[in-house]
């Protein structure tokens, strides 16, 4: 059985993220989302996949190339338009055979749950997940054993089983996809097109529900699948640990890179290959350090995301962010994390304040952003790529 794979996107909803990089390609434990979900597909017994690309494709195809690397093999179909899901798995038509699974290429699942969902007999099985607020979900009602309604985004929840966007197909769904119309967003739906044989009263079509589901749908989702990828790290230390450096639990160090006397690493942690950490540094746990990164004294980061060639002044801290590739955090550069009062943070986008459902999240800084010494950053921050800040300068949002 063959899996495709939905990556054409932008992921618009991550910037600032995703100005160079597709959404598929951010890194969550030091790997991009993308190789997470292929590697988890294999290890549930799928070893031929077709990749959906589009926005920046040509970074995914030089990334993974077939799939050698991985043990899989991968083909590529590039969707010009991005003109909704069900356009999307129309273009693999010729490519599969009568049954596949198809998975977003920014949803972190379970090997077991994809195991059992390959195993079902249905002509359609959807994987959904229950969640406290399914608002901004498709929801889907059920009885029994089997589906009867997807509601997209219902202004009143009639369920808080939501549709996880993971499915396995007959080769009838395409008959469906002829069909569909555009929706009223100007795209093809999958979901349309998974009511419309729903509405025929021979259809049969179930659900199966995951254990482990994380939507990566706005920039701090990254922190949520990085520490739960990271929960499952196993130590190896590539690296060089000076003998009065500090490190308990779970920790990966990449080759040449130099943990400094005075240094304190609790994981679990993951440091790439080529960083300079230290000297008396405090990494705390779930923090993934990308390649070539430079931590200064006196730093301490928790809980983050320190892409590749980042580099951290001393006397800094970082607490539940995402720093960009090629940013310049000056000395004594704070970033505030958690509010006062102890409520939800919450973020500005596209003019709507917007609940990111947790109580500590620091900045969302894109590639190349720099600070001046001693900036100091308010929690909620989203800084676009390229911006600066000047020395002791305070940014609120």
């Amino acid at each position: 059985m063959k899996a495709v794979i939905l990556a054409a996107g932008e992921g618009t909803r991550m910037r600032p993220l995703t100005k160079a990089c597709p959404k598929v390609m951010l890194p969550v434990a030091n790997r991009p989302i993308l190789e997470n979900i292929l590697v988890s597909a294999r290890d549930s017994g799928v070893g031929e996949f077709i990749c959906v690309v589009g926005y920046m494709g040509d970074l995914i195809r030089d990334y993974f190339g077939d799939g050698s690397r991985l043990d899989i093999h991968i083909e590529y179909v590039e969707q010009k338009e991005q003109l909704g899901t069900a356009h999307a798995i129309k273009t693999v038509r010729e490519l599969v055979g009568d049954r596949f699974i198809v998975l977003n290429g920014d949803a972190i699942v379970g090997s077991s749950d994809l195991k059992t969902l390959a195993s079902r007999k249905e002509e359609i099985v959807l994987a959904v997940t229950e969640i406290a607020n399914p608002r901004g979900y498709g929801v889907v009602r059920t009885s029994g054993d089997r589906v009867i309604e997807i509601i997209e985004k219902p202004k009143q929840a009639v369920s808080n089983i939501v549709n996880a966007g993971i499915y396995l197909f007959s080769d009838a769904i395409f008959d469906a996809i002829e069909k569909t119309a555009r929706s009223v967003r100007g795209e093809y739906e999958i979901t349309d097109a998974i009511q419309a044989i729903i509405n025929d009263s021979n259809s049969d079509i179930g659900y199966s529900v995951l254990d482990t589901w994380i939507d990566i749908g706005r920039p701090w989702n990254l922190l949520d699948a990085n520490e739960f990828l990271l929960s499952e790290l196993d130590s190896e230390i590539s690296g060089e640990i000076e003998p009065y450096a500090t490190l308990n639990g779970s920790i990966v160090v990449g080759k040449d890179t130099i943990v400094r006397n005075g240094s304190y690493i609790t994981g679990p942690v993951t440091i790439g290959d080529n960083c300079d950490i230290g000297p008396n540094c405090f990494i705390r746990p779930s923090t993934s350090i990308g390649n070539d990164v430079r931590i200064g004294n006196a730093v301490e980061v928790k809980n983050s995301i320190i892409r590749d060639n980042a580099k951290i002044g001393h006397l800094s801290y970082v607490g539940d962010s995402i720093i960009g590739r090629n940013c310049n955090l000056g000395a004594g550069t704070k970033i505030a994390n958690l509010r006062h009062d102890g409520r939800n943070i919450r973020v500005a986008l596209a003019g709507e304040s917007v609940d990111t459902g947790r109580r500590k999240l620091g900045v969302v800084m894109g590639d190349y952003g720099h600070t001046g010494i001693n900036t100091s950053i308010n929690v909620g921050v989203l800084m676009e790529a390229e911006q600066s800040t000047h020395p002791g300068e305070i940014v609120m949002r």
